[in-house]
């Protein structure tokens, strides 16, 4: 795309979604001019655009204008879809998946399991600690597997960094962007690398560049309000409800939360995917 005119890049996310937070770097780190908005409220946007551009009701979705007017706007949702139509309809910009096959088959399992089991472990932890949904002994009970797991998780990330300064080597490329969020989160839930890892000391690299600084700084200032107002959000029956989604829903019924699933479908406060 060399048009004069772009597309207008119209990106539904939420700053502390770490698919989110995938899909903005990428687009910083390609150079894209973007305009972004927060749907109103959870699990019964009435976004007719939101939800036209992803009948899930989730972010992210990208909503491209054509710059030719003849073209009609279409929407492009999930994160990883969205990362690869940046890759193919923008191909002059920076490429953010590495030459080598082997590298590119690496960092798409690398978004595999950030996407769905870390991602899971880390908004398990949220339902915990910024929703209460459990308390006392259940609660530490729950928070000390998912500490053990985040633990695996990091382990196995580490393992395949080795000693290179990026995931692919010298540069900041897909599986970095796949995995900056996840383990920022579990450096902001107090579970982060051991300090001196060379997991830890990518984490600085990573953290220190513009397009992650400035998607983290977003993430920490809307964590700060979201964290702080967590509690009123999904009261029973508010009509507001959080996704349990496939791996999310895994990691509930596997590490003994099914009581809080079974809970949350009394009060009318979780949700499941469309359709």
């Amino acid at each position: 795309m060399s048009s004069a005119t772009p597309d207008k890049l119209h990106l539904f996310d939420h700053p502390v979604s770490s698919y989110a937070q995938k899909v903005r770097i990428a687009l910083r780190e390609k150079g894209l001019e973007f305009t972004k908005e927060t749907p109103a409220s959870f699990g019964g946007q009435e976004n007719a655009a939101f939800t036209a551009a992803n009948p899930r009701k989730e972010v992210p979705a990208l909503v491209v204008t054509p710059s030719d007017p003849n073209k009609a706007p279409f929407g492009v949702f999930d994160s990883t879809v969205i990362l690869m139509y940046l890759e193919d309809a923008y191909p002059e910009q920076k490429s953010l998946l590495p030459r080598d096959p082997r590298l590119r088959a690496e960092a798409r399992m690398i978004e595999e399991v950030c996407d769905t089991h870390y991602e899971a472990n880390n908004w398990a932890i949220a339902e915990i600690k910024w929703f209460r949904r459990a308390e006392g002994a259940e609660a530490e009970a729950l928070l000390e597997k998912a500490e053990k797991l985040t633990a695996q998780f990091q382990a196995w990330l580490a393992e395949k960094l080795g000693d290179k300064p990026f995931f692919a080597g010298d540069e900041f490329t897909y599986a970095d962007i796949a995995a900056a969020a996840v383990v920022n989160r579990s450096v902001v839930n107090g579970y982060g690398p051991e300090k001196g890892s060379p997991l830890q000391k990518w984490h600085e690299r990573v953290s220190a560049i513009p397009s992650v600084q400035e998607t983290f700084a977003e993430m920490v200032a809307a964590a700060k309000v979201f964290s702080a107002t967590a509690g009123n959000l999904f009261k029973p029956h508010s009509g507001s409800r959080r996704e349990y989604r496939d791996h999310r829903l895994e990691w509930m019924i596997k590490n003994g939360g099914l009581n809080i699933v079974e809970q949350g479908l009394k009060d009318d406060n979780i949700r499941f995917s469309w359709p």
